[in-house]
């Protein structure tokens, strides 16, 4: 069998990568390394991804999950993915240096948990079990909020009461699924409260929009994404769900000719946290296995930006 995509074309997602809510995340680990030096203590991983992760590393920052592995005195950065309010009141009484790494968008969903709890609301929170950004959204509070996975976990969900009764989502869902779990929702509890406005973040939206553009025009799509991404995992499952193969890859080395073969056209995207340092590495590969030609598609331009919290700006 030929190890060569003989003549293949690469058709390559707009938008693909990194969001507005990862680079500032990793700008803030990488803006504390350089103003208080080496070590940089961050909760859990800053954005789930491996290379970011490693290199960050290698750079002085120490990953944790436990505040009992931060020493007295440290500075600590919460990821992306936000932490419960717990974990905010224990490592503020023990009197860290914090720089809070949440996603705005995660941040909003917290905000939006906390006003209308105190209005006597109960939430169905739409995620995925396990997950940091929903242990952090869920966490806010210390009852009330209740965990929809699916269709069916709507069916057996019991709040106390419905009357006021509000849903918020994990960012980095599947915008169908998210939907249909939502219309599952509203047929059972037809007066319950919607976000204000979509808590799907715009970054995933967009790339599932592109990559539902893009499946029909390719026989194969790649998603540069680690295992542990969530919206790196639903852009492989949107593809899938079109009828296109899909794979993901945390690095260059881990494509297989295999997956090329007979296939023409090949779609190439990335996670919103996947760099594209690693998308180029794919290209790169791609072309030694025979791709002659890239094309970019258009797509949404996005222009969105956080700024660092204070304390952290350079200049």
């Amino acid at each position: 069998m030929s190890n060569q995509i003989n003549k293949r074309d690469v058709l390559l997602a707009t938008p693909r990568g990194f969001c507005a809510g990862v680079d500032r995340a990793i700008d803030i680990v990488s803006h504390a390394l350089e103003k208080f030096g080496a070590p940089i203590y961050v909760r859990h991983e800053i954005v789930h991804n491996t290379y970011v992760v490693n290199d960050l590393k290698q750079k002085g920052a120490i990953f944790i999950e436990d505040l009992d592995e931060v020493p007295a005195g440290a500075t600590l950065v919460f990821s992306a993915h936000g932490v419960s309010r717990a974990i905010q009141d224990e490592a503020k009484a023990r009197g860290f240096s914090i720089f809070d790494a949440t996603c705005p968008l995660v941040a909003k969903v917290h905000v939006e948990v906390a006003k209308l709890s105190k209005e006597g609301y109960e939430f169905l929170m739409i995620g995925h079990k396990g997950h940091p950004e929903v242990e952090g959204t869920m966490g806010q509070l210390t009852a009330g909020i209740h965990l929809v996975e699916d269709e069916a976990d709507v069916d057996r969900v019991q709040p106390l009461q419905t009357e006021r009764l509000a849903v918020v989502t994990q960012t980095t869902l599947s915008v169908d699924d998210a939907a249909a779990i939502m219309a599952a929702i509203k047929k059972r509890f037809p007066t319950v409260r919607e976000p204000k406005q979509q808590d799907i973040c715009y970054a995933t939206q967009n790339r599932q929009d592109a990559v539902k553009v893009m499946s029909r025009q390719v026989d194969v799509v790649i998603v540069v994404g680690s295992p542990t991404s969530s919206n790196s995992n639903r852009l492989a499952e949107l593809a899938e769900r079109l009828g296109t193969p899909a794979f993901m890859v945390d690095d260059p080395a881990e494509l297989n000719p295999e997956w090329f073969v007979g296939r023409a056209r090949v779609g190439l995207t990335a996670g919103a946290s996947a760099p594209e340092i690693l998308v180029q590495g794919v290209l790169d590969r791609l072309r030694a296995l025979g791709a002659i030609s890239v094309q970019t598609m258009s797509g949404v331009e996005e222009s969105v930006q956080f700024p660092l919290p204070k304390g952290l700006r350079l200049n």
